[in-house]
């Protein structure tokens, strides 16, 4: 078969032209051929959705499986109500913010749809491009366009008219070139036929976009794990190994910096390496395609298939691929590399994020603390875990009373405080000589216990945070502050005692400007109560938190 090739890229001006050739493109639908189409995500392997013989000739030159469902593709909303019942209200709402767009929705399907577009199923998926080639030459054809990826079944998607040459060429009808596709993977299909909504495959439309919109809405299962033998997909890209270039592939998450390097460990001799442009020292010698910059989704996106397709023409026998996290567009790419891999997956242990947090008694650090184990993280009290290994640690217990005498310590071998703190309270040479011996053994203690979480939000809660050394352990330090006479209320009411004592206590501690210029951050408290606070607090870390895991990502910290 010879495959016509019609080229509309670069005809500004030729409007004549372009009639004519969108009119020869739609020809070849209206007569049951196979045409590729431009899209903004992927081309398409267009037929008319509408004639069972065409449909299937698309699963033949694919070599797809027949219980894969197409997705329809039409001009607007207007023609839902054509080849879809009982349309809910929430489809056209979609519509109206998503379409033309990445989005395909799942709705019931009318007779008129046959069963060869649908794989049997009584539902249909539907979406309109936003490409205006393909937009007219639907409109010229006058029937929805039932179209796959333009791809060999199971490799990689087109992002171009040259990768659908190289698949289809002699196999199809034609193939329109509109250009290279802006999105570069396939639309987020979502079903509208159960309540909630469930999300069938991320795509081009992020999710947080999505969410706005549609409220809540479940994730289906083969979004990040395939699909059971036996279980028929409800749309596509469910079930079988899709993407897949002809070496196998192994996908990598978790921190960037990290998961390359624990690729970099894995080099092999016929490697080959789909990496974040910051790594791409760390692959030299080997077959290295880029996928952008860590921090760029967009480019990711517009880059992971033809990363994989490129693979095809060399001699590797693996690929290591770099993958980015769910956020926004992360989702549809990490799932097309994870398909490509088979959802072999090596989850790379992110390191722990850990917090420094101090302040004077009464700023609120308490309900600081309980909101970042709100959000999941692990709080340690330094002074707590000091007097733990005291009663713990024969070395510290050795090593004060070395300095300061056995009688320090009871007969039963519990530290007596009150002798201690009369050699030292007072004096601040031997008040420096103890510190010296209890940050000593603290801080080792203190980095064994984070270790023991490893990719957990720690949180150090420690008065004498800098003069300890515990700082360095901390990506950042946070100072609790707040008003003097709010702190002098909070200490009066929490411990029972009049406000002559209270401000005395403050007295003794190091002031908010002190801690202000010491820290990283401040978090200021000027709640009513601790409930109050602690809700603003969780909203400050989850934020710090996040600019902290990008900024490890980028390699700024």
């Amino acid at each position: 078969m010879e495959t016509k090739f019609i080229d509309l890229t670069n005809i500004k001006g030729q409007q004549r032209v372009v009639e004519e050739k969108v009119q020869m493109a739609a020809d070849i639908i209206c007569r049951g051929g196979l045409l590729a189409i431009p899209t903004e995500t992927v081309y398409g392997l267009g037929a008319n959705a509408l004639d069972p013989d065409a449909v299937r000739r698309i699963f033949e030159a694919k070599g797809r499986p027949q219980d894969n469902p197409l997705i329809i593709h039409v001009p607007s909303a207007q023609w839902l109500p054509r080849f879809c019942q009982d349309v809910p209200p929430l489809a056209y709402t979609l519509a109206r913010n998503f379409w033309p767009g990445p989005l395909t929705m799942i709705l019931k399907r009318k007779p008129v749809v046959p069963d060869a577009t649908t794989a049997g199923l009584d539902t249909v998926g539907v979406r309109c491009p936003a490409h205006p080639v393909t937009l007219a030459i639907i409109r010229y054809a006058g029937v929805p366009i039932a179209a796959p990826s333009a791809n060999t079944s199971g490799r990689p998607s087109c992002t171009t008219a040259a990768d659908v040459a190289e698949d289809m060429s002699g196999r199809i009808d034609g193939i329109v070139d509109g250009g290279p596709c802006t999105v570069g993977v396939e639309s987020t299909i979502v079903d509208l036929t159960v309540t909630p909504p469930r999300l069938l495959r991320p795509g081009g439309l992020p999710l947080e976009d999505l969410q706005r919109v549609l409220g809540e809405f479940e994730v289906d299962r083969a979004v990040t794990a395939p699909l059971k033998d036996g279980e028929q997909p409800k749309a596509p890209g469910m079930k079988y190994r899709h993407y897949a270039p002809k070496a196998p592939v192994t996908v990598f998450t978790g921190n960037p910096r990290r998961t390359a390097q624990a690729m970099a460990q894995q080099l092999g001799e016929g490697t080959g390496v789909i990496c974040f442009d910051e790594f791409a020292s760390l692959f030299q010698g080997h077959e290295t395609h880029l996928l952008g910059p860590a921090a760029d989704k967009e480019i990711q996106a517009q880059r992971v298939f033809d990363a994989l397709r490129t693979f095809d023409g060399s001699g590797v026998t693996e690929i290591l691929a770099q993958c980015p996290d769910n956020r926004g567009l992360g989702l549809a790419i990490g799932n097309r590399l994870k398909k490509a891999a088979g959802f072999h997956v090596v989850d790379v242990e992110d390191e722990n994020i850990v917090l420094g947090i101090t302040g004077g008694t009464g700023a609120g650090k308490t309900s600081a603390l309980r909101a970042i184990e709100d959000l999941g993280g692990l709080t340690l009290d330094c002074d707590a875990v000091y007097y733990e290994l005291l009663n713990a640690d024969p070395a510290l217990r050795s090593a004060i009373a070395g300095a300061f005498g056995a009688e320090v310590f009871e007969a039963n071998g519990t530290l007596n405080r009150k002798a201690l703190g009369e050699m030292v309270f007072g004096n601040a040479d031997r008040l420096d000589q103890l510190n010296d011996i209890v940050f000593r053994f603290l801080r080792p203690e203190l980095e064994r216990r984070i270790a023991a979480f490893p990719g957990k939000l720690c949180a150090l809660d420690a008065i004498n945070l800098f003069e300890s050394g515990i700082d360095k352990l901390c990506d950042c330090t946070v100072a609790v502050t707040s008003p003097v006479e709010l702190r002098v209320r909070r200490i009066m009411e929490r411990d029972g005692i009049d406000e002559k004592y209270a401000r005395l206590r403050i007295s003794a501690q190091q002031q908010d400007d002190y801690f202000r210029e010491k820290c990283d951050r401040e978090l200021s408290n000027t709640a009513q109560t601790p409930r109050e606070f602690r809700e603003t607090a969780r909203e400050f870390f989850a934020r710090l938190i996040e600019q902290i895991k990008e900024d490890k990502a980028n390699g700024r910290k």
